[in-house]
């Protein structure tokens, strides 16, 4: 069978090479000529470029800081010359970045390298809408909320990080603390445009989405065998420490992969970082892949992928076990149900009952094999609500919050409660996202960027309801779902830092895209069904000809 395919692929091939002039394939093979050769030239003058701008580095950063200078370089330099690509790259690396980071040292180029994709891919996108007169703010009427935003922030940034500026002892930085604050709370916000120009087709939309979760299934597996180092002993983790540190993830019990760690199983407390920098990061990447697994589960059009996304399911309720990720028990075997009412795809029983029948088999192998890990989380997580539910925490935040402003509606500063921020001063530590937010720019600001979320949330909202290509519409539903829980949801503070800080924008662009899509699959279904009439009357003519 697979050799009657290829032989079928490769004769359609044919047919459309053929259908080109001698004079048309000819220019094409120029062309593809030109674009290697412009790339041989670029890569050697980028290398060549970045290994003098190294050498000249190494003296004062040595050996390390001169190769991540070389990488920086030649990173920036391919980047704005392939923006596409870049975004691509973005993604694909952002998983893995808290692991790349540690594993080479912990250099502060290595922490940009991030935003060395992401900020040239903008920036060209950008230039490239201003070329074609094309929107770049998507959509249109988000622009007053995100202006609102802006002013507010700024406002906080000159009148309160300025203030305290000229009044602050070396080292404290108050004002370059603001800067690094703006860029936490709005520095991804341009990922919506990002997403928006990225997916241009349903073919790229389904690389997406697959790709998502096939980098999943191996951060995953990467953490089953980060968690099988600790179990047998190759690695300690933090169970041979004493006093208080049996109880604090430690960057020196670092295992495999992943950053900052706790393992001590004598205690029953265990927080694996996965592929990221901390634990609390990976548990936010397992909820946020149980909706995208999902997605693929339900909505892919191939058979092969459902398969994948289901055990992609299955594999993001087994690490929420075994990580030791309370919020990530919780939330997302919660997130999946919520899917299914919300998405309608329980009523879908062609799709739900074979799903849910293997997601039961796989969870009651890995229940039945390990029977004393899935006691001990469940145990560990009533124990820890029963000491601080987490209404009480919320509310608790809030009034801490409200008291620490004195009346301020501005804040306190951008920056004073955001942990990378630490380097310029005194951050204070607030573990939910709304009281962060009041915290850093007053009530005010908090206001404007509920505004900001609603509108998105409502924008989002009004695109999935606008499709009607059955994939489409599901992967829709679950994408909105997602943008909805996280725009209300303030336990702990995901939109400060990766992953969900990425996911959240980048995924709100996809789904503004997703009604254009779905235009363009009905013109091509329209475009299929003329040529398919148009070959059957053909056929007939033929057919009454041979006849006469």
């Amino acid at each position: 069978m697979p050799k009657k395919k290829s032989k079928s692929k490769s004769k359609k091939q044919g047919t459309a090479k053929s259908t080109l002039s001698l004079k048309e394939q000819l220019a094409e093979k120029r062309k593809a000529a030109k674009e290697r050769k412009e790339l041989i030239s670029f890569s050697t003058s980028a290398v060549f470029g970045a290994a003098f701008i190294g050498m000249m580095a190494f003296p004062l950063s040595g050996p390390k800081g001169a190769m991540g200078t070389i990488a920086g370089i030649i990173c920036l330099a391919f980047s704005f010359k392939y923006p596409r690509q870049a975004l691509w790259a973005f993604l694909i690396y952002m998983p893995f970045s808290g692991t790349i980071i540690y594993s080479l040292g912990n250099s502060p180029v290595l922490q940009l390298a991030k935003d060395g994709f992401f900020i040239p891919g903008l920036i060209t996108i950008i230039q490239e809408c201003q070329r074609k007169r094309l929107p770049i703010i998507i959509p249109k009427d988000l622009k007053p909320w995100l202006m609102i935003l802006l002013a507010c922030c700024l406002m906080t940034l000159f009148f309160v990080n300025g203030s305290q500026q000229m009044t602050a002892k070396p080292p404290e930085k108050p004002f370059a603390m603001g800067i690094l604050g703006l860029k936490v709370l709005m520095g991804y916000i341009p990922l919506i445009t990002c997403a928006y120009y990225l997916i241009r087709n349903k073919k790229d939309f389904l690389l997406m989405t697959r790709l998502h979760v096939f980098l999943a299934l191996i951060c995953f597996g990467l953490c089953f065998v980060q968690y099988m180092f600790l179990v047998t002993g190759r690695c300690a983790g933090t169970q041979f420490l004493e006093g208080a540190d049996l109880f604090k993830a430690s960057l020196e019990a670092r295992c495999l992969v992943g950053g900052s760690l706790l393992y001590s199983p004598s205690q029953g407390v265990i927080r694996l970082p996965g592929t990221f920098v901390a634990p609390w990061q990976w548990g936010w990447f397992i909820i946020a892949n149980a909706y995208f697994t999902f997605a693929t589960a339900f909505s892919d059009p191939s058979a092969r992928w459902r398969t994948v996304g289901l055990l992609g399911m299955a594999a993001d309720f087994v690490i929420a076990v075994i990580s030791g990720q309370r919020i990530a028990l919780l939330l997302a075997p919660l997130s999946m149900v919520i899917l299914l009412v919300l998405t309608g795809q329980i009523f879908n029983l062609k799709r739900f009952l074979p799903i849910a029948i293997g997601l039961g088999v796989v969870l009651g192998i890995a229940a039945t094999l390990y029977p004393e890990v899935v006691q001990e989380r469940i145990d560990s997580f009533l124990g820890r609500w029963e000491a601080s539910p987490a209404d009480d925490f919320i509310v608790y935040q809030f009034e801490f919050t409200w008291k620490n402003l004195k009346g301020s509606m501005i804040g306190l500063g951008l920056g004073r409660a955001t942990n990378s921020a630490r380097v310029f001063g005194y951050t204070a530590l607030i573990e939910t996202w709304f009281p962060k937010v009041m915290h850093e720019i007053g009530p005010v600001g908090l206001i404007a960027f509920l505004a900001l979320v609603t509108s998105l949330t409502v924008f989002t909202f009004k695109a999935y309801r606008s499709l009607q290509d059955p994939s489409l519409r599901s992967f829709g539903a679950c994408f909105w779902v997602f943008i909805l829980f996280i725009s209300y949801q303030t336990y702990y503070y995901p939109l400060d830092v990766d992953p969900v800080a990425v996911y959240y924008w980048f995924f709100a662009g996809v789904l503004l895209k997703l009604p254009e899509l779905d235009k363009q699959e009905k013109i091509n279904a329209e475009l299929e069904n003329q040529l398919s009439k148009k070959n059957k009357k053909n056929k007939r003519l033929a057919n009454s000809v041979a006849t006469e």
